[in-house]
């Protein structure tokens, strides 16, 4: 078994340490205690995580699409100079950032706060926002 710190736990998923205690105390994860240190199964962090990426919650009315690499997040930043706008997102521990028409920036109202996600397919990334939110 690879046993996984709590914290490390949170950060490969994304998520904060009192998340991953929920999950524990909801059965979903199994911690193990030694040493003064509360551990994970990374076996069983990977099949969370795995589980997670096919259903991450929410709507049912979802975007269907091919892609399979979706990062959802908030929108950190927007530069817009004529026709083009650069776009930052910080999904997660990671930061995307995503070049698309300034037109295309306005029509999905990205301002810094908003939530989207960058879909990547190939080497192109492609930026979403749910109607909804």
């Amino acid at each position: 078994m690879v046993a996984i710190r709590i914290k490390e736990a949170a950060a490969l998923l994304g998520v904060s340490d009192d998340t991953v205690r929920r999950w524990i105390g909801a059965g979903a994860l199994t911690a193990t205690s030694a040493e003064g240190a509360t551990t994970v199964d990374g076996a069983e962090l990977a099949a969370l995580a795995a589980d997670r990426a096919r259903d991450p919650g929410g709507d049912d009315d979802r975007v269907l699409t091919s892609a399979r690499n979706r990062f959802t997040g908030l929108v950190t930043d927007v530069e817009m100079d004529g026709v083009m706008a650069k776009v930052g997102l910080q999904c997660g521990p990671f930061t995307v950032t995503s070049l698309m028409s300034a037109e295309a920036a306005r029509e999905l109202g990205l301002e810094p706060g908003v939530i989207a996600s960058a879909v990547v397919k190939a080497t192109t990334v492609i930026v979403e926002r749910d109607a909804h939110r």
